[in-house]
């Protein structure tokens, strides 16, 4: 038997696979790991490189690379703070938000044909399961904190 983490690990690649491949064809490219996680937060709220990297529990450095990717890929621009021009926020682009609003298609598809073939009731069950996991995070700023809000 499959150990329990190495099936989620499993299934979430497969996922994300799927996601990206019909992304793809949708004309999202140059996606990288994090910047679902990034636009999801910068969907909710405009914040500083400094504010993401905390909000992902990522290096500073490791944020401002990503960045980096989002703002060369066109998903990201950087405008000035109203209260202090000297600041930049990250803002999703039209063009991030057509891939948030892709995305989200995709994910009601993918759980609709899991009920289908599954049934409605172990869907919900195993999103009880999934939201216990999250629940788990001992830490009110983590990423799973930020998501479970959405």
């Amino acid at each position: 038997m499959t150990h329990f983490g190495v099936l989620l690990g499993l299934a979430y690649n497969q996922f994300v696979d799927e996601l990206h491949e019909h992304l793809a064809k949708h004309g999202f490219t140059h996606l990288k790991p994090t910047f679902g996680f990034a636009f999801k937060v910068l969907a909710q709220e405009s914040v500083t490189t400094s504010r993401l990297a905390a909000l992902l529990r990522i290096t500073p450095q490791g944020a401002a690379k990503t960045v980096e990717e989002m703002v060369a890929a066109g998903y990201v621009d950087r405008v000035p703070d109203p209260s202090d021009g000297r600041v930049k926020l990250l803002v999703l682009t039209d063009r991030a938000r057509a891939l948030l609003a892709t995305g989200h298609e995709f994910h009601q598809a993918f759980e609709r044909e899991l009920a289908q073939s599954l049934g409605e009731a172990k869907i919900e069950t195993f999103r009880e399961v999934l939201d216990a996991m999250v629940a788990r995070s001992d830490s009110p700023d983590s990423l799973a904190r930020t998501l479970k809000q959405l």
